[in-house]
């Protein structure tokens, strides 16, 4: 069997002398998903497997083991590859070969006529890193993980012999797996980028489809062999795959291309659906699963629920010190949010839960623990939103920052659309990863009108900030995909999108140069205190939570004496938003079920907003 490293360097091998041990048995396929789980649950060995996220593409040795944490962005059509085929050559008798993990054949010509041949099908996801991924989440995942990069003395000098060679692969007898069509349609794909870069990490010139501006990393094809219907759009993941880069990919997309302009009736896709879902290998490479482990979170600091996938030790002991000192790591975060917030303790208390809501269910139509938070009172004049935001940023390991302003309001695409002449789902800022931090910055928002488009817009945000929902255009109807996005809105008034609660700021420091307050705040905390809030924050919307029965029953008699005097003191939505304030605060002590002391500090807290927010409606006058 493969030495240590052989199974990295070259997979196919393994897959290869499983299939030939086989004598034509199914449970080979089965063996070699199980081989590579095991090899990669042993000491550690997932971290030495090079990573697309981290390690340029030209560093790569083809037909290696490598991974990538990605986000499903869109998924194409299944499509049809020969999954056992017989060549012949003039050297040697015909062989029976695994067509399986591979994008070409090899070993000479392809016998299309042989009793041998099986014909099988795959999914192919297109993939795009997380979108928002925060930089401390990135560089913690390198260091934790990529303790072993492939040799820079090797790699290169074959990647750039296989473009010297590209000419020549074209007149060898060999014959593409992706060239064999597709079958029925199920949901889209993403645009590929212009082929005049020969950079392997993509640049901003080149449209990779990412949901969010500015972001950069590399794209990916994931050919997904089983279980496909396991996976939806928008799944966090962490593929395990084998690295196809073949020049040859090229020429068959190139010449598919030609043959689709000199007669469209020779070809059943689009020339644009085809410079779609055949990019150059080099700009977006193939990888061909063999284990994929679905990411609850991308905290790279807190574990996972998958035994192999455990974090680095030094991570580890972080996380077990925070789980200890829980009480201590959430006062010193407090304390850090309150200087933020120039003093205000109790916005810094309600930031906190916010940070820590998810929706941890659905009942009916309605998500039950999201927490949108709108801290009005904001200077518009200065760039306060900016700075909260970096500090949000430093926090939470998926984020993305909105300006409100009109021209964004009425020009960015937020809501996906399918192009239909592309056969892809074209992405918008809304298409994120479960648990990313939205914040809407309203501070920008100028006097002007919005159109058709900034409609449009405002009503997506307000249904994702409602009903944790985004309903994806598809031209003839809509298409509706649950979410769970955590919505801070920074705003001067009340804002005009819905929230859960409304904490309007009141610093209590005046501070003569406020961006060099905030940076100074930031400054005092050492990397190792941004790990505990990281690890604190993550860890403690992942706890389970419950109310006892007693604790529920006392609850609703309190509903009732709070309703007694003044029946429209006491609402149904208010007692639920008091429910919800009372989760976050019991979770954000480390209790996972509701005490009376937690119950009567909730409806301080909340007593305490409110008197404020009413004062300040006394004060201005004019808000809502």
């Amino acid at each position: 069997m493969p030495t240590v490293h052989d199974w990295i360097n070259n997979p196919l091998a393994v897959v290869d002398g499983l299939f030939a041990q086989s004598n034509s048995s199914p449970d080979w396929e089965k063996k070699v998903v199980e081989y590579f789980k095991e090899k990669l649950k042993l000491n550690d060995a997932h971290t030495w497997v090079p990573s697309l996220n981290d390690v340029p593409l030209y560093y790569l040795k083809p037909n290696s083991l490598v991974k990538f944490r990605c986000m499903v962005q869109d998924m194409f059509d299944p499509e049809f590859f020969m999954g056992v085929y017989e060549t012949n050559d003039l050297t040697s008798n015909s062989k029976v070969k695994c067509g399986k993990y591979k994008d070409i054949t090899v070993g000479g010509q392809v016998d299309f006529n042989s009793r041998n041949t099986v014909t099988s099908e795959r999914q192919t996801f297109y993939c795009v890193p997380i979108p928002g991924e925060s930089q401390w989440a990135k560089e913690i995942s390198f260091i934790c993980q990529a303790r072993v990069v492939p040799s820079t003395s090797y790699v290169p000098n074959r990647h750039k012999r296989s473009y010297e060679e590209d000419d020549e692969m074209d007149t060898q007898p060999q014959h593409s797996a992706e060239s064999h069509g597709n079958t029925e349609p199920k949901r889209q794909e993403t645009e590929a980028p212009s082929h005049d870069s020969s950079s392997a990490h993509c640049t901003s010139s080149l449209d990779l489809n990412f949901p969010l501006p500015g972001e950069k990393g590399p794209a990916c094809l994931v050919k997904v062999y089983e279980d496909w219907d396991g996976f939806k759009l928008n799944d966090m993941l962490e593929v395990f795959g084998i690295l196809s880069v073949d020049p040859a990919l090229s020429v068959i997309a190139d010449e598919r291309e030609a043959s689709s302009l000199l007669d469209p009736t020779e070809v059943t896709e689009t020339v644009e659906e085809q410079r779609v879902h055949s990019p150059p290998p080099s700009l977006v490479p193939r990888l061909h699963m063999l284990y994929a482990q679905p990411l609850v979170h991308n905290n790279p600091l807190l574990p996972s629920s998958a035994p192999e996938n455990n974090v680095h030790e030094s991570s580890l002991a972080t996380y077990t010190d925070v789980l200890g000192e829980l009480a201590s790591v959430r006062a010193e975060l407090h304390t850090y949010l309150t200087h933020v917030l120039m003093g205000d303790s109790l916005a810094a208390e309600y930031l906190i839960l916010h940070l820590i809501s998810n929706v941890y269910s659905r009942r009916d139509v309605l998500p039950l623990g999201k927490f949108t938070l709108n801290l009005s009172g904001c200077p518009h004049s200065s760039p306060y939103t900016e700075h909260l935001y970096k500090v949000i940023q430093q926090l939470v390991p998926s984020s993305y920052r909105l300006c409100m302003s009109l021209h964004n309001m009425n020009n960015q695409r937020m809501v996906p659309r399918k192009d239909y002449t592309a056969n892809r789902l074209v992405s918008g800022t809304l298409q994120l990863a479960n648990n990313t931090s939205l914040f809407l910055d309203e501070t920008q928002l100028e006097q002007g009108q919005l159109d058709a488009t900034g409609v449009r817009n405002i009503t997506a945000l307000g249904n994702l900030i409602s009903w944790q929902k985004v309903d994806y255009d598809f031209n003839y109807h809509q298409m509706e995909f649950p979410c769970n996005i955590n919505v801070l809105i920074t705003s001067e008034g009340r804002s005009l999108l819905p929230s859960d609660s409304q904490v309007n700021l009141r610093p209590t420091l005046n501070p003569p140069n406020l961006e060099e307050y905030l940076s100074a705040v930031q400054v005092a905390q050492v990397p190792s205190q941004f790990n505990k809030y990281r690890i604190y924050l993550s860890g403690a919307r992942a706890l389970n939570y419950t109310i006892s029965d007693e604790i529920t029953k006392a609850v609703e008699e309190d509903f009732v004496e709070m309703r007694k005097d003044d029946p429209q003191s006491m609402s149904a939505e208010d007692l639920h938003r008091l429910l919800v304030v009372a989760r976050l605060l019991s979770l954000s002590h480390g209790q996972n079920t509701l005490s009376r002391d937690g119950w009567m500090k909730a409806k301080q807290l909340e007593a305490l907003r409110i008197s404020r927010t009413q004062q300040q409606k006394s004060l201005s006058g004019n808000e809502p």
